[in-house]
C-alpha cells in the first residue's frame, strides 16, 4: 500500500509542469486498466489480477463532479490441496488440487473533487462513494476424459481419439453485495487537446455474507481490493 501511494506522488511531482488554460468540460469519459491487488484475508484465496474501467463524470462545477463507473476485475487464480475420499464415509486420504477462478464486477457512484493547481499541467483529484459489487467464483479440479476422433479444419486441428486431460467444475457461485470505495489520482493534460492521461489508486471494501464452516464457526466473504489504473480521459 505504501509503495503504491509513493509511486502516485512521484508521478504527480514529475508531471507537475506549467500548462496553459484548460477548457472546462461538462462531461468526461474515462477508459483505463491495470493490476488489481487483493488484500486482507481474501488474498489467501485469490491472487493479483487485472482490471478494465470505463466511466462517465458529470462535472457540476469546475471542482466537483459525479461519476458513474464500471470496473471488471479478473482475479488471479489460486490452488488449494484438499484430501478427498473414494466414497461417502471413507477416510479422506487422496490429496487433490482445486483451483478458484474469480471475477469482481464493480458498479460505483462517486463524488469527485478537483482541487486546482494553477498553471500546472498535472491536476490532482479525489473520489469517494458507494457501489454494487457482483462477485463470482468457479472452482475446478483436474480429471481425465475419453474423446472420440474429431477434426475441425477451422481450428486447424484433428485428434485421433483417446484420453485427454479435462477440468471438472465442482462449484460455481456468485454474490451481489454493497461496498464503498475511495481514492485519488492525478490528471495530466496531453498537449493542447482536452485529452488527459491519468494514474489512480483506489481502495474498495465489500461487505460479504456469513458462511458456517464444517467445524461450526462462521466466516464472511468480506473482501478488499486495491486497483491501480492507468488510462485516458476525453
Amino acid at each position: 500500500m505504501r509503495k503504491v501511494i509513493a509511486f502516485l506522488f512521484v508521478a504527480v511531482l514529475i508531471a507537475a509542469v506549467p500548462a496553459g488554460a484548460q477548457d472546462e468540460k461538462k462531461i468526461t469519459v474515462n477508459i483505463a486498466g491495470g493490476p488489481t491487488l487483493v488484500t486482507s484475508s481474501a488474498k489467501e484465496h485469490f491472487g493479483t489480477g487485472g482490471n478494465f474501467d470505463i466511466g462517465v463524470t458529470f462535472n457540476a462545477t469546475p471542482m466537483v463532479g459525479i461519476m458513474v463507473e464500471y470496473s471488471g476485475n479478473k482475479l488471479g487464480s489460486k490452488d488449494r490441496t484438499i484430501n478427498i475420499a473414494p466414497c461417502d464415509g471413507c477416510e479422506a486420504t487422496e490429496p487433490t488440487p482445486f483451483t478458484a477462478h474469480g471475477w469482481a464486477h464493480m458498479f460505483d457512484f462517486n463524488l469527485v473533487a478537483h482541487p486546482r493547481w494553477e498553471g500546472k499541467r498535472a491536476q490532482p483529484y479525489f473520489l469517494v462513494g458507494p457501489g454494487v459489487y457482483y462477485r463470482s467464483a468457479d472452482v475446478t479440479t483436474p480429471g481425465v476424459g475419453w474423446m472420440p476422433p474429431y477434426c475441425d479444419p477451422w481450428w486447424y486441428w484433428c485428434y485421433p481419439g483417446g484420453f485427454v486431460p479435462v477440468e471438472n467444475v465442482v462449484g460455481s457461485r456468485s454474490e451481489t453485495d454493497f461496498g464503498i470505495n475511495f481514492g485519488g489520482g492525478v490528471n495530466v493534460k496531453l498537449g493542447e487537446s482536452n485529452t488527459q492521461f491519468y494514474v489512480e489508486v483506489r481502495y474498495h471494501y465489500v461487505w460479504g455474507k456469513q458462511y458456517t464452516l464444517p467445524d461450526g464457526t462462521t466466516q464472511s466473504s468480506t473482501s478488499q481490493y486495491l486497483p491501480l489504473v492507468f488510462g485516458f480521459k476525453f
